[in-house]
């Protein structure tokens, strides 16, 4: 017999309301604990106690179970209701105790457990930020951001106003928006065709993230997301079918950003979310879309045996002679070769060139697929298998050919053409390289082009005193926190 729930008395305070809101939302969708928890990507135990109002609970996780309960806002707006009223009154600990031990649960969660031996580099941010930020009620909006620590550039949830104290203040752009009254009480009438609406906002929103990165893209994309939700369950026949498919392509699109701000719990939770939708929608070039796009983020987490196997099933579902099949295809050489089977990832590079050879132009998946990204990925994967002489011969003829507005793209491939000429002995091309780089990252607080960056700096540092690796050096410093 299940353990009978403890008593909550709305009137008790503004967490006791929130927290009774929580409760009944989530009995009257049939969920248990478990399942919201498994959901909303939340740590059971710390869900527990925000439903019990025992701890202060941050934005995210607001925003997160009211997505997942489908509760319109309602959370978010009770939860800024109770933070105005009583922002540290739950509980014996103040909001920034709470988030030190949310911050050590992300850590754990991400391999990097801070009681472990070996995990000290954690442990030292959780305990030097957190002490530094305080108890202010602000620590419980987080954002995740690239942090110096022993050495090393990791991505860590830190207090906002210890980024903006920082002077990194565009690190700190990137937050979960509420979504305003508007989002729930206006009709799909208001707007006209809203296919089309949401259709050329995505648009918008990926040329925007090229230019100027995910940080400033993603809480926009974020603020949409929960009114799409709405007009597609107001919508009937076949407009709610294509609602959905666009809901899909937005939660996708968010994974890739948030990914792209190093938020990788995130990514994985917006990118399971869509596969789910895919599914319902009953698309198979949708659902083979997403397959892909979970192998690379597999691969790109540390998880390669896992994006061997996503990226196969991605292969299986997608129409046979579509561009899906080939995008799958390079992500199974990429999973190759980051297992170390040189032979295997390069072979199966040459067969995404012949199925490209022969794929349909559909004109609505994969349009930007060419030989020359093909190769791009495959200068990828050489450099990853220490062949860097080709590889950096790879991303120089990529780079060239790049139209500017990929403005974030280019970065990236400036990192990893740097990080292939250092492989090469070319210290001091590869430091001015990355030194391209760095601006780059600056202007789009991209994670995928500071993840470069910090391979990069540990490739250098046997010619940290050879031409231009200082420079490089102290430019990386100065777009990174530095914990206290």
């Amino acid at each position: 017999m299940g353990q009978r729930p403890s008593e909550l008395t709305p009137r008790a305070g503004p967490w006791h309301r929130w927290g009774h809101e929580l409760r009944e939302t989530r009995t009257a969708r049939r969920l248990s604990q478990q399942d919201l928890a498994a959901l909303a990507l939340i740590d059971r135990s710390h869900l527990g106690r925000f439903e019990r109002a025992e701890r202060p609970v941050p934005r995210h996780v607001a925003v997160a179970v009211d997505q997942v309960l489908d509760a319109c806002g309602t959370l978010v707006r009770l939860w800024e209701w109770a933070e105005r009223e009583a922002p540290q009154s739950c509980g014996d600990s103040t909001p920034g105790q709470h988030v030190r031990r949310l911050s050590r649960d992300w850590a754990r969660s991400h391999g990097a457990d801070p009681a472990a031996d070996g995990a000290s580099p954690l442990a030292g941010l959780v305990t030097d930020v957190f002490e530094q930020a305080g108890s202010d009620a602000g620590d419980t909006d987080t954002v995740v951001v690239p942090c110096r620590i022993h050495g090393r550039i990791l991505f860590v949830p830190v207090p906002r106003r210890v980024v903006l104290a920082s002077g990194l203040a565009g690190l700190a752009a990137t937050a979960l928006p509420t979504p305003t009254a508007a989002a729930t009480t206006t009709t799909v009438g208001d707007m006209g065709s809203p296919v089309e609406h949401y259709t050329h906002l995505r648009r918008v929103l990926i040329q925007t993230d090229n230019l100027i990165g995910p940080r400033h893209v993603l809480p926009a994309l974020e603020q949409h997301l929960p009114r799409l939700s709405v007009r597609r369950r107001a919508a009937h026949s076949s407009e709610a079918v294509q609602l959905l498919a666009l809901e899909t392509r937005y939660e996708e699109l968010a994974g890739w950003l948030a990914q792209d701000i190093g938020d990788e719990r995130s990514a994985h939770g917006h990118t399971a979310k869509a596969l789910d939708a895919s599914h319902i929608t009953g698309d198979s070039d949708l659902t083979a879309c997403i397959l892909s796009r979970k192998a690379q983020l597999a691969v790109d987490t540390g998880h390669p045996a896992d994006a061997l196997g996503l990226a196969a099933a991605a292969r299986r579902t997608a129409r046979s002679g579509s561009r899906l099949e080939v995008i799958a295809v390079m992500h199974q050489a990429h999973a190759h070769a980051v297992l170390g089977d040189a032979n295997e990832s390069l072979r199966t590079y040459d067969t995404a060139l012949d199925l490209l050879g022969r794929a349909d132009d559909d004109g609505v998946w994969g349009s930007w697929l060419d030989e020359a990204y093909i190769s791009t990925g495959r200068a990828r994967s050489l450099a990853t298998l220490g062949q860097y002489e080709e590889a950096a011969a790879g991303f120089d003829t990529a780079i060239t050919a790049l139209p500017a507005v990929y403005r974030r793209d280019r970065g990236v491939y400036l990192a990893r053409a740097a990080r292939a000429h250092a492989g090469t002995g070319n210290t001091a091309l590869a430091a001015r390289i990355g030194l391209q780089a760095v601006t780059i990252a600056a202007e789009t607080g991209s994670a995928r082009i500071v993840g470069q960056l910090d391979r990069l700096e540990q490739a250098l540092v046997p010619a940290a005193r050879e031409e231009g690796v200082a420079q490089f050096r102290a430019a990386l410093d100065r777009i990174v926190l530095h914990p206290a």
